[in-house]
This record gives C-alpha cells, sequence and structure tokens, in this order.
C-alpha cells in the first residue's frame, strides 16, 4: 500500500472532531503553500507583463482602480 493510500485510509477512520480539526489545518497549510509560490513568482518576476499590461490598460482608460 502506498504511503498516500495508508494516509487516505487513516483519514477515513477518524472521528468527526478530528477530521474536522485535519481538514482546518489542510486548508490553512494549502493557502500557506500557495502564498509562498505565488511570492516566490513574484520574486522571480513571472508576474511582470501582466502588472505591465494592467498599468497600459489602466492608463489608456480601459480599466479602473478598485
Amino acid at each position: 500500500m502506498s504511503e498516500v493510500k495508508a494516509i487516505e485510509a487513516r483519514i477515513r477512520e477518524l472521528p468527526p472532531q478530528d477530521f474536522d480539526s485535519l481538514r482546518e489545518w489542510f486548508h490553512e497549510f494549502e493557502n500557506e503553500c500557495w502564498d509562498r509560490q505565488i511570492a516566490e513568482d513574484f520574486k522571480a518576476g513571472k508576474f511582470n507583463k501582466l502588472i505591465e499590461k494592467a498599468k497600459t490598460e489602466f492608463a489608456q482608460g480601459k480599466a479602473r482602480e478598485l
């Protein structure tokens, strides 16, 4: 049995209160991973083209400030 399958099986056995705690933890963990990835992508310049496009469209009146 793979490690993932073993974890899945163990999760199915959790009491409801423990399952709720796990779900909350996992949601927070997933958000932290996503935030970290966005920060890394930003530092690497992966959003530069999108930022410039947005600035250009704003200057041309095609967008408005939020």
